[in-house]
């Protein structure tokens, strides 16, 4: 896979015309325009078609999917209309609404990935006073909800960049890994509001197949050329030690 083709661009912008911008600014210079809640609910369909109209870039319809079996096959399987790329659904609600997403996916090219736990969730937000026990079961949560995702057959995860290389172990490297809560060292990110972050590099050597970066490059002085920077540390990282 091409460096580029391994960063997802976050559209995490109020409205379609703040879309368009990115669109348009890095169309080329990432693999792949992430359409999240806020700007989906904002706008609709209408900005999937207003995306493909300024870049030739796929789209990754983050929704994070999380209701009865049935309703979510439903909304699946709604989604495949939208000819969209990857689609998240939400793992807590457990392996029958997981299999149910896969079902609505079915016979489609839509790539279905399922969240296990979010990155802006640390390990003092589980149960126990105990710290370690705290990131043991968070772990232990991450990598049971990976194993179920695959078992219900989706074709991905989505985890942070601390659980990536243990996931990619446990789903013997069968199910794409997607990673969000990516820092680059140089960028400087207020009110940030993840917890389990990690660099591109890392999470690349890693073994995350994908990352998604928002505000290191919506925020930046120039986001092409912080999107730039980003693919250039996944291609170091990609370059096998000599």
């Amino acid at each position: 896979m091409d460096p580029k083709d391994r960063l997802i661009f976050a559209l995490d912008v109020p409205d379609l015309k703040e879309a368009v911008r990115y669109a348009k600014l890095l169309n080329g210079s990432v693999g792949c325009f992430k359409v999240g809640l806020q700007l989906f609910v904002s706008e609709g369909p209408a900005v999937l078609q207003a995306i493909r109209e300024h870049s030739d870039i796929d789209i990754f319809l983050d929704l994070k999917l999380h209701d009865i079996p049935a309703t979510v096959r439903s909304g699946v399987k709604a989604a495949t209309r939208h000819n969209v790329q990857y689609l998240t659904v939400h793992c807590g609600s457990g392996l029958d609404m997981l299999r149910a997403a896969a079902h609505g996916a079915a016979g489609s090219s839509l790539k279905l990935l399922a969240v296990t736990v979010l990155t802006s969730s640390g390990a003092e937000d589980f149960s126990g006073s105990d710290p370690s026990m705290q990131d043991m079961q968070l772990a232990n949560l991450v990598l049971d909800r990976a194993r179920q995702a695959q078992s219900a057959g989706c074709h991905g995860v989505v985890c942070s960049g601390q659980e990536v290389s243990h996931v990619k172990n446990a789903v013997q490297n069968k199910i794409i890994a997607v990673v969000p809560g990516i820092r680059p060292a140089w960028a400087n990110v207020s009110k940030d509001d993840q917890s389990r972050i990690t660099t591109p590099s890392q999470a690349v050597a890693d073994g995350a197949d994908l990352i998604v970066v928002g505000r290191p490059i919506r925020d930046a002085k120039d986001p092409k050329e912080a999107a730039c920077r980003i693919v250039d540390e996944i291609a170091e990282a990609d370059t096998p030690a000599s």
